[in-house]
């Protein structure tokens, strides 16, 4: 008896310690699983606290209510809606910004922009910069009308004429005149439906505006003064978008290409409607007051004023400020003539509660960028005159455009030397 219960305490020992061992094993792999860097590494502790903090959340993820979610989602559909208006409105106001700026520090704007201060030089060897950088690109402006230019501007320059139905006749000697040429880079904008149809039918780039209603009565029916004020508002967003505008009237014939006889050094380079070399590029005139005594001369500078019908443009923000001056005050004044605004504006300098424009400008040859005073009262009466090829002829002097388009078709182009004949000096 005593050795059978002997045997059962040892036996019950053994299970003991086997327990034993098992139990040790099981926790030893729980410790080594929960504590992979060991019971007193710091690491350890902050891993863990990660994996609680990680399970925490995706507890508290999948624990959100579908209420909130609805909500989330409401709320990216309304941003999303108001997003276009708030890119508008973001430029609108980075627009006004660069305008608000600009009558601020204009000396030092100017020193940033155009490099580093320098000391004069010896006498008669200083020149001043009048090249206005160009303004960055924006293609967001508008996109469409973007990559129309993409395809038609010959480094980012490009002949613009706007029309209508009043105008068609006229329309097709102009680029007529322009084909013949061989002048690629030319644009139409058709201001109605009419207009853009036909200038697809006769291969000729067209571009049609989305529609706008203060723009859109106007181009429809206006007559050339008022269409001629409409370009003021259109051609900012072709200098926005970076490109150099040709300015041109329909009631143009050419002769050469224009962008072969450009500078380029100015803001706005512009024909001119003097007709000779004084009223063309400038001249002193004498003011003769005789109850003055001796002081009864005054002197006077004078100049005939640009035609706004045809000129080139360069996209800088003193350009882009003349087009919205001009804009604004055909805008406010409903009798004012666009060419009038558009050369008080180049012309009028600074003075008292006035802010004047700082654009640089340049007068083009009267001879190469012709009138049409120039050449009926002058050029077509003289032997050696009459030799010369201008670029261009704008039949802005005489209100019987067509017939005298085609007569300086008929003269310059067929060489018919009497094709100018019939036609008076001025107007019938």
């Amino acid at each position: 008896m005593a050795v059978g219960r002997r045997d059962k305490a040892a036996s019950f020992r053994g299970s003991r310690i086997v327990v034993a061992i098992v139990i040790g094993v099981l926790l030893g792999c729980v410790i080594a699983f929960l504590f992979p860097y060991g019971l007193f590494n710091p690491a350890a502790s902050v891993q863990n606290r990660r994996i609680g903090k990680t399970n925490f959340q995706i507890g508290s993820s999948s624990c959100e209510s579908s209420e909130r979610s609805k909500m989330l989602k409401s709320e990216i559909v309304s941003l999303s809606e108001n997003n276009s208006e708030l890119k508008k409105q973001v430029r609108d106001l980075t627009e006004r910004l660069q305008l608000a700026e600009q009558g601020k520090d204009q000396a030092q704007k100017q020193f940033l922009v155009l490099g580093e201060q320098h000391k004069a030089g010896p006498f008669g060897t200083v020149k001043a910069l009048r090249t206005n950088p160009t303004v960055v690109p924006d293609d967001s402006v508008n996109p469409r009308l973007a990559k129309i230019l993409e395809k038609v501007a010959v480094r980012k320059e490009v002949i613009v004429a706007l029309a209508n139905s009043n105008v068609k006749e006229m329309l097709e000697v102009w680029f007529s005149s322009i084909k013949r040429v061989g002048i690629p880079n030319y644009l139409v904008i058709a201001l109605d439906d009419h207009i853009e149809e036909f200038c697809k039918s006769n291969d000729v780039p067209v571009y049609k505006r989305d529609p706008d209603a203060g723009i859109d009565a106007v181009g429809r029916s206006g007559g050339n003064h008022a269409v001629s004020g409409l370009k003021f508002r259109i051609l900012r967003e072709f200098l926005q978008l970076g490109y150099s505008v040709l300015l041109s009237d329909v009631d143009i014939i050419y002769l050469q290409n224009p962008f072969n006889h450009l500078y380029r050094d100015s803001d706005v380079e512009s024909m001119t409607d003097g007709h000779n070399n004084m009223t063309a590029y400038g001249y002193n005139d004498v003011f003769d007051e005789p109850a003055m005594g001796w002081a009864r001369y005054a002197h006077t500078m004078r100049i005939w004023v640009y035609n706004s019908g045809f000129f080139f443009i360069r996209p800088t923000i003193p350009s882009i400020e003349l087009l919205d001056r001009v804009a604004d005050r055909l805008a406010k004044q409903s009798n004012s003539w666009d060419q009038a605004v558009f050369n008080e504006e180049l012309f009028f300098p600074s003075h008292p509660g006035y802010e004047g424009l700082h654009a640089a400008k340049r007068t083009m040859d009267f001879y190469m960028f012709m009138n049409s005073k120039v050449l009926f009262k002058t050029v077509r009466k003289d032997a050696k005159l009459k030799k010369l090829k201008p670029v261009i002829v704008h039949v802005n002097y005489h209100p019987d455009k067509l017939r005298r388009m085609k007569a300086v078709v008929e003269f310059f182009v067929n060489g018919k030397q009497d094709a100018l004949d019939p036609y008076p000096d001025g107007s019938e």
